[in-house]
């Protein structure tokens, strides 16, 4: 089955075509806006390279967040219309928590693995996972002190781009292991999708947002 899987949650546009678990296109290039315009036509582009149609597209997999406001509604935007054009097409939507956790292999995970994201605030986006991958705790904004407290007498791995800034201090955890990976790969977005399909835990895709988007009145 050829799944697609693509990414505008952050500040860049990522797209994946798999046959299976194979790999056979990918596309990555970091950008601060835009990543709307560029999506479809590298889309199109990585099915054109591969000899494929849209029509062969078994599974579609976007993440949903967190990330930026713009970003994660052209990523939802895109599939929802992608869905709408074929709707027997399977689709489903994977978090960032999710493809970062996904991607440990057996030797970096504990039993305790939290995902910490970076926000560019004082707080971060944060979820945990046990050695199954199975959420213990739901996504949410915590600060640093409350993220302590949640691991603290624990042996647990981190990830995500939010672990640099997060051991800027002494936190005086057991560490298992540390993975500063700068942004969530959208090949492990492609294959927490395949995973889910394989157990049947399609969800349509919902934007995640874990705090309001930063508006001002003009006066």
């Amino acid at each position: 089955m050829y799944t697609l899987a693509f990414d505008t949650t952050a500040n860049a546009c990522s797209v994946a075509l798999l046959n299976d678990t194979n790999v056979i296109g990918f596309y990555d290039e970091e950008m601060e806006f835009g990543q709307a315009e560029v999506l479809i036509p590298q889309i199109e582009k990585l099915l054109n390279n591969a000899g494929l149609k849209f029509a062969d597209i078994g599974l579609l997999g976007v993440c949903i967040g967190p990330g930026s406001f713009t970003g994660v509604r052209s990523s939802i935007a895109a599939a929802r219309a992608l869905s709408l054009a074929r709707p027997e097409m399977n689709i489903t939507g994977v978090t960032a928590f999710e493809g970062y956790v996904h991607s440990l292999d057996m030797s970096e995970l504990s039993s305790f693995n939290a995902v910490i994201i970076e926000t560019k605030r004082d707080d971060f986006y944060f979820q945990l996972f046990n050695g199954r991958l199975e959420k213990l705790t739901e996504p949410q904004a915590l600060n640093y002190e409350q993220i302590i407290d949640l691991l603290k007498g624990k042996q647990v791995t981190l990830i995500g781009n939010g672990v640099e800034r997060f051991l800027d201090k002494p936190s005086g955890l057991v560490l298992h292991a540390i993975r500063m990976d700068k942004s969530v790969s959208v090949k492990d977005i492609a294959a927490c999708a395949l995973e889910k399909f394989k157990a049947r835990k399609l969800n349509f895709p919902k934007p995640l947002y874990l705090r309001a988007p930063d508006v001002c009145v003009k006066s």
